[in-house]
């Protein structure tokens, strides 16, 4: 099993002009530690439950591109980018730079976009309806790998239209950079997952996690898709603590409020968690620690991440 990181927040310090510093020695520790992955969330405020909305926020193309020029190993990502924000074609050159900046080590990771705030201070137009959201994803993605691949691209949708489109150079990886999917719409989502994407990230418990799988085998089936080429992927935010005394005096310290919706938990809790999800299907952990808790990442890295070895 796999291991990653995610980084919700850049509050690294009382020093806001520092964001930028936190995120490159924790991104550089990762992959020193052997964390296979290390993402950043594509908004331009922070969201409600993770902090407040005018907390210091780096904007996550320019970050990944700072990032892919720091590290030599990680695997880097959006996680997710959302598909209003940019012109899915300049999206597409974004992209190919940080690609070719990391040298293949870039997974595009793309959603639908929720975060109602940000589309109004931002003035993007936001569809009320998810299926509208999701098929203008699906179209963004078609789109993308045209300009990937293709000397001139064209692409005539109902959302999006590009016509004899040059991207060069193009991306590292070959066919493309693979796309993740986020989201855990069982419907919508999945099967697109099913028709574009080779990894998905979901959420939820470890049950939840495995009936999730088990639908998205279900669209792969109709497809003539095989489940097996899609790399499954789980989240989860925690706080962790070596026992129960450490933990009780970590949650009164850090002030631990009722909107976590993580795990505040032990080295032995989190092990077994862990396990959990690999057995329901998960091939990679990516860790959220809360309030970029340094005691959280190293207990993961020291005493969770070598039980799952090999």
């Amino acid at each position: 099993m796999k291991f990653g990181i995610h980084n919700p927040s850049w509050l690294f310090g009382d020093d806001p002009h520092e964001v930028f510093e936190g995120a490159k020695k924790k991104i550089q520790w990762a992959e020193v530690k052997g964390f296979s992955w290390f993402s950043i969330m594509d908004h331009l405020i922070q969201i409600p439950f993770v902090g407040e909305a005018d907390e210091p926020f780096m904007e996550s193309w320019s970050t990944l591109a700072a990032l892919a020029a720091v590290t030599s190993k990680i695997r880097i990502a959006p996680l997710v980018t959302s598909v209003a924000y940019r012109n899915p074609a300049h999206l597409a050159k974004i992209a190919a730079g940080v690609d070719i900046i990391s040298r293949g080590r870039l997974t595009f990771g793309i959603g639908a976009g929720w975060h109602i705030p940000e589309y109004q201070q931002y003035n993007w137009e936001f569809q009320e309806k998810p299926a509208v959201r999701i098929a203008q994803m699906e179209e963004a993605i078609q789109l993308i790998l045209k300009m990937w691949s293709e000397p001139r691209a064209t692409f005539h949708g109902k959302y999006f239209q590009i016509n004899e489109a040059i991207l060069e150079p193009k991306p590292v990886q070959k066919p493309h950079p693979p796309i993740m999917i986020g989201g855990s719409g069982e419907q919508l989502t999945l099967r697109a997952v099913a028709r574009w994407g080779d990894a998905c990230n979901l959420f939820g418990d470890p049950a939840t996690f495995k009936a999730k799988l088990d639908v998205l085998r279900g669209h792969c089936d109709k497809l003539g898709r095989d489940f097996n080429t899609i790399e499954r992927t789980n989240i989860s935010s925690f706080l962790i603590a070596k026992d129960e005394s450490a933990l009780k005096a970590k949650k009164a310290r850090m002030n631990l409020p009722d909107s976590f919706r993580g795990g505040a938990m032990t080295v032995p809790q989190v092990i077994d968690l862990v396990g959990e999800y690999k057995d329901a299907g998960s091939q990679m952990m990516i860790l959220s620690s809360y309030k970029n808790d340094v005691e959280t990442l190293e207990l993961f890295a020291a005493e969770v991440m070598p039980k799952f070895a090999g």
